[in-house]
């Protein structure tokens, strides 16, 4: 089988089953072998390890991870790939397909039957539409993960990586920042897929941590706290807190908290670090 890591091959395997791209799936297959090496290398991917992919697509990194890993575990939504996957992946014996949607997927139930529940590294070029419910949801249900290495829109790489007081902070930035250490590792131009996105892309690695850097009593509650900040961000946090349906807690409450933090009565969501929504969640719920 020839590897898909060249446009050529890539284009023969479309040509070949008729493929149509679609659009609802965000669907940008990677031509490029440097960045594919790039992604391997950074991912830090031995003969140990277990890989969870999120959209194989035509099994061009599939491919690479194979030959890199212990075991691929590929889940792909797009069932018209099935049949593609099993001819481009035929020659690999350590991959298992399966054809579902990952924000419905028990990842954990996976993790257990191909890794014996020990932490996986993840690895995705995810469609950009749907990056941050995929970060969120495999930090969120406990999956154990050891890294997660991803191809992802340029500004969103940016994102997870900024702190308080610009515009791109804000509830990914501090849920990234909570679970894992972020480092860009690559930018990644248009060219180098197909079909071309309208935006440049970025790999970024995210390295799990043991523990978070700040303590919170009620994590679930922290992040119904950022989520309510910033989902109106022009709002000051008091009143953003107050016209949350999900949060419950008096203008007086939330005005008495923050003046005991010493933070302005004015303050906005963005302007706080990790460590003060940390401190301000648990004196909310306390």
């Amino acid at each position: 089988m020839a590897t898909l890591g060249n446009p050529t091959n890539t284009i023969e395997v479309l040509q070949k089953y008729n493929f149509n791209f679609q659009k609802k799936f965000g669907q940008n297959f990677l031509i490029d072998t440097h960045i594919l090496e790039k992604i391997i290398d950074s991912a830090g991917i031995t003969k140990e390890d277990c890989i969870l992919e999120i959209g194989p697509g035509i099994g061009t990194m599939t491919q690479y991870l194979a030959e890199s890993a212990r075991e691929v575990i590929a889940v792909e939504i797009d069932k018209a790939l099935i049949p593609i996957l099993g001819d481009t992946l035929s020659v690999y014996d350590n991959v298992t397909v399966i054809n579902d949607d990952i924000l419905k997927v028990d990842i954990n139930r996976i993790v257990e039957e191909h890794n014996g529940g020990r932490p996986v590294k993840v690895v995705a070029n995810l469609p950009y539409y749907i990056t941050t419910p995929i970060i969120m949801g495999l930090f969120e249900q406990n999956v154990p993960i050891e890294s997660i290495t991803i191809m992802v829109q340029k500004e969103v790489a940016e994102r997870m990586q900024v702190g308080p007081g610009t515009k791109d902070y804000g509830a990914l930035s501090l849920a990234v920042q909570y679970y894992a250490s972020a480092k860009i590792v690559a930018n990644v131009p248009p060219n180098c897929f197909i079909p071309k996105p309208n935006v440049g892309s970025a790999v970024i690695r995210l390295t799990r941590y043991e523990k978070p850097p700040v303590e919170v009593q009620d994590e679930k509650f922290m992040f119904a706290v950022i989520r309510a900040a910033f989902n109106q961000r022009r709002k000051t946090l008091v009143n953003a807190l107050t016209n949350a349906s999900n949060i419950q807690i008096s203008k007086e409450k939330i005005l008495e908290t923050l003046e005991s933090m010493e933070l302005s009565p004015t303050i906005r969501g963005e302007a706080l670090t990790l460590a003060q929504f940390a401190q301000l969640s648990d004196k909310l719920a306390g």
